[in-house]
């Protein structure tokens, strides 16, 4: 992903990181949420929240596929979590990957009062509308030159509109945006035997366009306006030719750290980017989501494990757990952090988690 473009903006919006004249478009909030995945929640601006270097550090090391350097500074004054107030949210995408991020501009604070516990709370409790989605891992059939794109029966029926079956075949035009408000167009059609939903003519297009490869995935949603839109998650790859213009990882993590602890000093603002595909754990949480995980629960060995995790559909699935261990991740660098600091034993696994995620402790 390219270096993102500093800068603030309102709650929940987006642009295309254009330059100049260039023209800007407002990223699709809803769009925006299917690709990050149905777990991620981002707070809302104007609330206060709890920020975690240490996370931050850790989305850098899974971004760049290397752990963080032992060599890298430490910033004794910088505490494992500031209290902050996060005056903005901005939805973006990556103009050559889609992937999506978003821009968040915080200010530490000293202290919260009980009115900002219950507007953080109330915010989370805001009901979003439940968007009509599917999304499917591409097959080498998918990604091939000569093929179409296999759509499953009950994915298209949802949200597609409905084909004329007096027709023969079954046939009609799909326009779809992307992310960038590119405009996709593809002929549906049901055909074959069996007969199944296909997109033929322009999904060729749409995959080179892209450039995606088995692996990769793709989702339709039809937001609350019935548009259609589509969005790609990229597989997991190790990165290549990565761009001049990226900073290297060590760079980075001194950076966002220096920031952080210049700001702590100061009570300044300051910028963060999270990218919810390259790391699970969110490292900007909610004051009240932080509260009642840490202030609310008396946590201990053995106790009980509750939690969501996303399937590979972009589903969700709950498993339940026991705490196995509770130590810091870091002692060296983070000593008495609560990030990740918890162990949990689920069939046969065992999970390092930040504790400011648990509110789901049983």
């Amino acid at each position: 992903m390219k270096a993102p473009v500093n800068g603030a903006g309102s709650n929940l919006t987006g642009d295309n990181n254009g330059e100049g004249d260039e023209k800007k478009s407002v990223i699709n909030p809803e769009l925006w949420q299917t690709c990050a995945g149905p777990l991620v929640n981002l707070p809302a601006a104007g609330t206060h929240v709890v920020y975690f270097p240490q996370g931050h550090s850790e989305q850098v090391a899974a971004s760049m596929k290397k752990d963080v350097d032992s060599q890298i500074p430490n910033y004794p004054n910088l505490q494992s979590k500031l209290l902050c107030i996060l005056h903005s949210v901005t939805l973006h995408a990556d103009p050559e990957t889609d992937e999506v991020y978003a821009q968040m501009t915080l200010q530490p604070v000293s202290s919260f009062d009980k009115e900002a516990l219950l507007r953080s709370d109330l915010s989370m409790k805001i009901n979003k509308p439940q968007t009509q989605f599917f999304c499917k891992t591409l097959t080498a059939s998918d990604t091939s030159t000569h093929g179409g794109f296999s759509v499953p029966r009950r994915a298209a029926e949802k949200i597609f509109p409905p084909l004329d079956f007096s027709m023969q075949p079954p046939a009609q035009e799909l326009v779809a945006r992307d992310l960038h408000d590119t405009v996709w167009t593809f002929r549906h059609i049901y055909r074959g035997q069996p007969k199944r939903h296909l997109l033929t003519t322009g999904w060729s297009l749409f995959v080179s366009g892209k450039r995606l490869f088995a692996g990769d995935s793709v989702l339709f949603i039809r937001d609350e306006n019935q548009q259609l839109l589509l969005g790609i998650r990229r597989a997991n790859r190790q990165p290549t030719n990565l761009s001049s213009s990226v900073l290297s990882s060590d760079s980075m993590h001194i950076g966002i750290l220096a920031a952080a602890a210049h700001a702590a000093a100061n009570n300044s603002p300051f910028t963060v980017f999270y990218n919810p595909r390259a790391s699970p754990s969110e490292f900007v949480i909610p004051l009240a989501k932080y509260y009642k995980a840490v202030c609310s629960s008396q946590i201990s060995l053995g106790m009980r494990f509750r939690m969501m995790f996303e399937t590979e559909e972009s589903g969700t699935r709950r498993y339940m757990g026991t705490i196995t261990g509770i130590s810091d991740l870091d002692s060296v660098r983070w000593k008495n952090s609560q990030w990740r600091n918890l162990q949990v034993f689920i069939l046969d696994c065992v999970f390092s988690l930040v504790l400011a995620k648990m509110g789901g402790l049983k």
